[in-house]
């Protein structure tokens, strides 16, 4: 049934080009599409993690599963629409430590989890947070998006990129040396290439649709007359994030728990360590982005990561740490509501 929905995408994108359905059909249909998707790009990085372990598993779906942020991010950025650029990298991360990693605890079966790649994720969303209060603070007070704020986040996003790097050089290698002194487990599916090459088509059409989605949010904005920071990080943030939601609990219900939690760990941190300063970066392109984020942002960001720290204390996380993630993700919405209308 989901391989045959995979067409669903293709038509989605070609109604939305050739204007052939009004936004909120074209947003149901997206949503929508986005579902088969997300299994078969969990089938991919199944495939791949069988060669190169958790892991790298886990950092490959990140990164291929970041592209539609990216692309909602320069494509708002393009449009003007700096305040949604932010909620919405914010809205990623956030989304990513309570919710998806919430989901895949409580969903998923039991077992262990990679405490060290788990610190090195989290330490990476923490650095980046210290960092983002030094382009933030200066715009509590004032215009936020003053040209001094945008040439401030230009140092900080170099800096934040090198280290980004860095620590992905450092895990790579890690990963590779793990995996080398372990044996293979499981079926092995997919040849690795294959796997590789699905990942990449997949990844694509996810963020032709993404778009198509995001095009419509909009008219369903208005319809439930919901401010433009809410739906930014709350419904955008979920959107960009729909394959890492499904792709993780699929994979936490087969009992691959440790890729799972990588999935959810390593996007987290590839939004907040190299998505959010190459946007800073890209942008000088288009128009020059601030990185002045609301002490709400900013507080989400340090919630999430010390909560998710104390839940994964353990070597076997547990269904009610899965169950405290989701009650703060939605303690969170809650808050961002509120601050979106205040």
């Amino acid at each position: 049934m989901l391989p045959a929905l995979l067409v669903l995408g293709p038509v989605v994108v070609a109604l939305d080009w050739f204007g052939a359905a009004g936004d909120l059909t074209i947003f149901l249909l997206a949503a929508a599409a986005l579902i088969p998707l997300a299994w078969l790009i969990g089938e991919a990085t199944d495939s791949a993690a069988y060669y190169t372990g958790p892991g790298v598993g886990g950092f490959l779906n990140a990164t291929f599963g970041n592209a539609p942020e990216l692309i909602i991010a320069l494509v708002a950025v393009s449009d003007g629409l700096t305040e949604v650029v932010r909620a919405s990298l914010v809205g990623s991360v956030v989304g990513n430590l309570l919710l998806v990693l919430g989901f895949t605890l409580l969903l998923g079966q039991s077992g262990t989890i990679d405490r060290t790649s788990a610190a090195i994720s989290l330490g990476m969303v923490a650095f980046a947070t210290l960092l983002l209060l030094v382009t933030s603070v200066p715009g509590f007070h004032g215009d936020p998006e003053r040209g001094s704020l945008a040439e401030l986040a230009v140092p900080i996003a170099v800096l934040l990129l090198v280290v980004r790097i860095l620590v992905n050089r450092y895990a790579l290698r890690r990963q590779r040396a793990l995996n080398a002194a372990a044996e293979a487990v499981g079926e092995a599916g997919w040849p690795f290439r294959v796997a590789l090459v699905v990942l990449g088509l997949a990844t694509l059409l996810t963020a032709f649709v993404t778009n198509s989605l995001v095009g419509s949010l909009q008219a369903f904005a208005n319809e439930a007359h919901l401010s433009e920071f809410f739906v930014a990080i709350v419904i955008v943030a979920i959107v960009g994030n729909a394959t890492e939601h499904g792709s993780a609990v699929l994979l936490a219900r087969r009992g691959k728990i440790q890729l799972a939690t990588e999935i959810s760990l390593a996007s987290s941190a590839q939004v907040a360590g190299m998505l959010i300063p190459l946007v800073a970066l890209v942008s000088w392109t288009i128009e020059p982005l601030a990185l002045s984020f609301r002490p709400i942002e900013l507080g989400a960001l340090a919630v999430s990561t010390a909560l998710v720290g104390l839940v994964l204390s353990p070597r076997r996380p547990t269904r009610l740490g899965g169950a405290i993630l989701l009650i703060a993700y939605a303690a969170l919405v809650v808050a961002f509501y509120d601050a979106g209308n205040s």
